[in-house]
């Protein structure tokens, strides 16, 4: 937002300085990013005038000047058609920057001829766009020479730029600065003139609100008026300057006071030229199809719903975001239609993210404008276009009514105390509610009432944020940090830990960490997960998106990591390993909201080296679920404990996925994506991954005594290793026999491995021959052949009992 300190001045009465406004604006929250002194930028250039022009003596397009500067006479060589003789115009000597040609100005010899200096265009000084010729001063002004170009020009008044937060809508006017610096103590806001201007006739074009049920909102009020007989030439020079001080171009006088009223007081209004009207306007939703012809020299194709401004012949503009161009203001224009209206935020930033527009009217009307002031900007409006185009003024057509806006919030003072820690009086309080608009009532606790301007206010914590920032935030008491005590635990959460710890090993493992969006497209998220028949589910789609492919919540890591993949493979990068820990968003509520630690494969892995005959192979779910279990092992989970089943979601290879569970709770799903899956991605590879539930995971349980490490047993006696191959159905799991080896006695058996899986010749179709490999550790004694035999027979029928195995012949 920018905006001269003479046009500040036009609201705040102060005598502060520059310094001391910018100062309070950064200390209020309107952060100053820069102050352009354009008189120190135009300093070089003054006014001359050209005592002689004379032909070029070997160049018919130029011509050799005496320049008089006030102080000496120089000779320049000029092309420009309009030099002569008698003039008064800019000139610019040697070693001055030149800010429209981005250059420095040196002496130079032009076809023979010495030339000390230039005479300027507007162009040349970033003026206007005119280069025909040199800035020709009128005769009719007594510019002394020396004069200054910034005196003339109106370039003596500094710009301030700031950058506002969203919130903040109501600064998106030059008023609204001013009222926040005058609630600071920098002064007092000056009264506005809103009185009412007298009609001379019925304004003969009506207004109609053609919305239906369930869209109301989109436009409640609409208020026009017609002004007849108006000349629509230039807009005086101090509005041209204002508005070119801010990056505006001036266009016409009906154009730039709609311009500056919009920046002025945060009201965007629109000018229609009456006689090009085809019947009464009438407000509607826009049907997909239509097309505009809009006033930024393009055309746009509609959607349905977008709040279109019409005639009998159709649509005329988009109501709080562009006009159109067969309804707008030309030279020839004489009656005009005023528009001052009230359009819904969310409407208008939908509209304009889809159509790709970004007007200052809809910078204004998505952050949320004055309601009340709908009204009340007609009076102004109207009596601007009077001075400078001249007209009568007819009826006030108001169609519509103002939206609700009031709410009425319960303040205790003492509050702000105990949310900031800034100790402010009751009595102060209440004066810097009340100067900043707000309608306050009682002597504590309060019953506040926020202005119409100030959408944003919506409880006591942003009532306690409005205090502080104008009482000042370098007048809380700073509070040391430092502690006396010891700290004797870790400051972080188990999850935390959990985190870090995960992190650490999924980087050795030459993973690379990511940060993507929380969002993506719904058809993406349909895919994992998402449903709009669950309700919990429906709430996770944006009404305010960044852009239609981020409309959804992510229900799943997984996608934006396969993007990130798929970038990362466009480019010819191989061996991505990549990995993410964040939320996934299941429902609207907190509990459904998991902290999800992802990761994912593609392309190879190994290296290709001549000092060995390892070489790359493609990735498999193997890889993702050792990665999952290293992770899971990092982040404190009984890893030794998990099973291992096949109901993987449906986004993952239904024969190359499973997931890690402790009983029927998952702690982390792993394994090739489902083709179909990365078909809907666009990836033209293989890719594998894996997702770790880190809420499920256990808690670790707190040891009463002591928290150091049991000490480490060993045993005195040899451990045994015995072979045993089982014939079982081919679809019993593999870990099913495993976990039958184990439990057969806990304390005795201190590994079991699967060394051997076969199907063939020799063993029954539908069956397999699964061979394991059990190593028996004794505790107390060396075992007897007996006692191993028995033991043997007991792993035997534990398994047949358990998995329907039996020993192979």
């Amino acid at each position: 937002m920018k905006f001269t300190l003479s046009w500040l001045k036009d609201h705040l009465d102060t005598d502060a300085s520059l310094d001391t406004i910018s100062e309070t604006l950064t200390a209020i929250g309107l952060e100053v990013e820069g102050i352009e002194d354009r008189s120190a930028i135009y300093a070089p250039f003054k006014v001359a005038e050209v005592l002689t022009a004379e032909q070029h003596p070997d160049a018919d397009r130029l011509k050799v000047l005496t320049v008089n500067t006030g102080e000496e006479q120089l000779q320049v060589v000029c092309g420009a058609p309009n030099a002569k003789a008698g003039m008064k115009g800019i000139f610019a000597p040697v070693g001055s920057y030149i800010p429209g040609l981005e250059t420095e100005l040196k002496k130079g010899v032009i076809r023979g001829v010495e030339s000390h200096g230039m005479m300027v265009s507007e162009r040349e000084m970033n003026l206007s766009d005119e280069h025909t010729g040199i800035i020709e001063l009128a005769q009719d002004t007594d510019y002394a020479l020396g004069t200054p170009m910034a005196d003339i020009f109106g370039l003596n008044d500094p710009v301030i730029d700031i950058a506002l937060t969203p919130n903040r809508g109501d600064c998106a006017g030059i008023r609204g600065i001013a009222r926040d610096l005058a609630a600071a103590g920098l002064g007092t806001l000056k009264p506005l003139n809103t009185d009412k201007i007298d009609s001379q006739f019925d304004t003969p074009v009506g207004v109609e609100l053609k919305l239906p049920e369930g869209a109301k909102e989109a436009c409640p009020l609409f208020v026009g008026r017609m002004v007849k007989g108006v000349k629509n030439g230039p807009s005086p020079r101090w509005m041209q300057d204002r508005l070119k001080a801010v990056g505006l171009r001036p266009i016409s006088a009906l154009v730039d006071i709609t311009n500056y009223v919009s920046l002025d007081l945060c009201r965007p209004l629109h000018v229609f030229d009456a006689d090009s009207l085809k019947g009464n306007i009438h407000v509607r939703l826009s049907e997909k199809g239509e097309t505009l012809e809009a006033l930024n020299d393009k055309t746009y194709t509609l959607d349905d719903g977008m709040i279109a401004i019409c005639d009998d012949s159709g649509v005329l503009g988009l109501g709080g975001i562009v006009g159109g161009v067969p309804s707008s203001c030309t030279e020839n224009t004489t009656n005009v239609i005023i528009e001052s209206a009230y359009f819904d935020p969310m409407r208008i930033a939908k509209t304009g993210r889809t159509l790709s527009i970004d007007s200052d009217a809809r910078y204004r009307f998505e952050r949320g404008i004055d309601p009340v002031f709908t009204i009340e900007a007609m009076e102004i409006a109207t009596r601007l276009v009077q001075e400078l185009c001249g007209g009568e003024a007819g009826s006030v057509v108001i169609t519509g009514s103002v939206p609700a806006w009031e709410r009425s919030i319960d303040f205790d003072p003492a509050y702000t105390k105990k949310l900031s820690g800034m100790d402010v009086s009751a009595t102060v309080q209440k004066t810097i509610l009340e100067t900043l608009g707000f309608n306050v009532e009682g002597n504590g606790p309060f019953s506040v009432t926020p202005p119409s301007w100030r959408p944003d206010i919506e409880g006591r914590a942003d009532l306690v944020e409005e205090i502080v920032r104008i009482h000042g935030y370098d007048k809380l008491d700073p509070l040391s940090m430092k502690k006396d005590s010891t700290i004797t635990h870790s400051g972080e959460t188990e999850n935390m830990t959990r985190i870090r710890k995960s992190r650490t090993v999924l980087a050795a493992r030459g993973m690379n960490e990511c940060v993507t969006w929380s969002f993506l497209s719904k058809a993406v998220a349909e895919k994992f997960g998402a449903n709009d028949d669950d309700q919990a589910t429906a709430q996770l789609t944006l009404q305010n998106p960044l852009s239609s492919e981020m409309d959804y919540m992510r229900p799943s890591l997984l996608p934006n990591l396969i993007e990130a993949l798929k970038r990362n493979e466009a480019r010819g990068f191989d061996n991505n390993a990549l990995f993410e820990i964040g939320p996934a968003f299941k429902s609207s509520k907190p509990e459904g909201q998991p902290i999800v630690i992802c990761g994912v494969r593609s392309s190879a892995i190994g290296t290709r080296h001549w000092s060995t005959k390892e070489t790359t192979r493609p990735v498999d779910a193997l890889d993702a679920k050792a990665d999952a279990i290293a992770a899971l092992d990092a982040a404190g989970a009984p890893t030794a404990n998990l099973q291992i089943t096949r109901d993987a979601p449906d986004w993952y290879h239904p024969g190359r996925s499973g997931a890690l569970r402790l009983g029927k709770n998952i702690l982390a799903t792993f394994g090739d994506l489902h083709p179909a899956t990365l078909e809907v991605l666009d990836v033209n590879f293989p890719v594998t991954g894996f997702e770790i539930y880190l809420n499920n995971i256990p808690g670790q349980r707190k040891k009463k005594n002591s928290t150091t490490r049991p000490p480490l047993k060993l045993s005195a006696f040899q451990p045994v290793n015995r072979d045993f191959a089982f014939i079982v159905d081919e679809g019993v799991a593999v870990d099913d026999l495993l976990r039958a080896a184990q439990n057969t006695d806990k304390q005795l058996i201190s590994n079991v491995e699967i060394f051997d899986i076969y199907q063939g010749k020799g063993v029954e179709e539908g069956k397999k021959s699964v061979a394991l490999n059990v190593t028996l550790q004794p505790i107390e004694k060396t075992l007897t052949d007996e006692e191993l035999e028995a033991f043997s027979r007991k792993i035997v029928d534990t398994i047949a009992s358990r998995t329907g195995g039996q020993l192979r012949g």
